[in-house]
């Protein structure tokens, strides 16, 4: 998801509730569930380094997460805007020569933070009291315990212009197939969020990945046929904003960003499903005892009820604390699961799977296109 994070993407944003300030001044903050512990506290840095997107992106973090942890503790947070992509091989660098990595918290994609977790670069974070109050979305899939934890969830819909489609939504993604969207469907140029839904489209049964794909390629190559535009975030709104494309596969807070700013545009799950995934923060090895114990505080706080509230209302992402309300555009929206039911609907696979086999399956997508 790093590629397609959009730098520009306003965020509506809300001031940190009262009641958080006021329980910062008046309660020491207590990283692992006490109410008093200055005595027991390690020194605090003057500041710690969190990894994070630009523009709405940390605009939202800082509004959710930083602000009131520099209120409860006084440390400053300092957002690092390097991509995730191109810290991570610094951070793997100073962890194999025994230095102090460059940041305290990885923002990430969960994806790429199990690269990380399965390098042995990253903290055990089981320890954070506030991962009690959280669903098994916090918990990632197919590693043991918690060198991440993930804070919330997305889900690569089908994005589509209501005007082309005057029969009704698209309720498949075969539906793409008609003779009419030649030419006016987009994907990302690497085909993420589209591999598992054509799995199914295709015939094939998700138990068969990463094993046998093949109905995923055939029906990949058959998507090939209708012309697809190739790229990402950016491309697919300017394209939607000039009327060149009617739908495209798409991550739900990008599609809804776009009709905020007066795009026509509307999205569904499919039949078949829509790929689920989720971004995370972890700590990575080698930070001063102290400097560990504040980047844990961090990380715990941000698994706060109120933090999460704040943090994802503007991104319009599902976080991993129940009783978080939904902006109001997006009630009962299948791209913001908040059920069981609705999660019957997403497709989701473990991050060590698609850690493993995401560079073949990117490959073989490209090989198709370019055929």
């Amino acid at each position: 998801m790093s590629d397609q994070k959009l730098l520009s993407m306003p965020v509506s944003r809300r001031s940190v509730l009262g009641t958080i300030a006021a329980a910062g001044a008046a309660t020491v903050f207590s990283p692992l569930g006490a109410t008093r512990v200055f005595a027991q506290e390690p020194e605090k840095p003057s500041e710690i380094i969190v990894r994070a997107w630009g523009g709405s992106w940390v605009d939202s973090l800082k509004a959710g997460v930083s602000d009131s942890f520099t209120k409860m503790t006084g440390i400053a947070v300092r957002h690092d805007l390097t991509e995730d992509n191109e810290i991570q091989p610094k951070v793997w660098a100073a962890v194999a020569q025994k230095r102090v990595p460059p940041i305290h918290v990885n923002w990430d994609t969960t994806t790429n933070a199990t690269k990380s977790a399965l390098r042995g670069v990253t903290e055990d974070l089981s320890d954070l009291p506030n991962l009690k109050n959280t669903t098994d979305l916090a918990k990632p899939v197919g590693l043991d315990g918690y060198p991440i934890v993930n804070t919330y969830g997305y889900v690569y819909v089908l994005a589509y212009r209501p005007s082309a489609f005057p029969d009704g939504p698209p309720t498949s993604w075969k539906d793409l197939l008609d003779p009419k969207l030649k030419g006016r469907i987009a994907l990302y140029n690497d085909g993420i969020g589209f591999h598992f839904p054509a799995q199914v489209a295709g015939g094939g049964k998700l138990e068969d990945i990463p094993g046998n794909m093949q109905p995923a390629w055939d029906f990949i190559a058959k998507i090939k046929e209708q012309q697809p535009l190739l790229g990402e975030d950016p491309d697919f709104t300017t394209w939607f904003q000039k009327g060149e494309i009617d739908a495209a596969c798409t991550i739900s807070t990008n599609a809804r960003e776009a009709k905020k700013n007066g795009i026509e545009l509307a999205w569904v799950v499919p039949e078949e499903g829509a790929k689920f995934d989720t971004d995370g923060l972890w700590i990575p090895k080698g930070l001063p005892e102290n400097e560990l114990y504040w980047a844990k505080q961090y990380i715990n706080h941000a698994l706060d009820k109120e933090a999460q509230q704040v943090w994802l209302d503007g991104l319009g992402l599902p976080g991993v604390v129940p009783g978080l309300t939904p902006p109001a555009d997006l009630a009962n929206d299948p791209s913001y699961p908040t059920t069981e039911e609705a999660f019957k609907h997403l497709i989701r696979i473990s991050s060590k799977v698609q850690v493993e086999n995401e560079s073949v399956w990117f490959a073989k997508f490209k090989e198709i296109m370019q055929g």
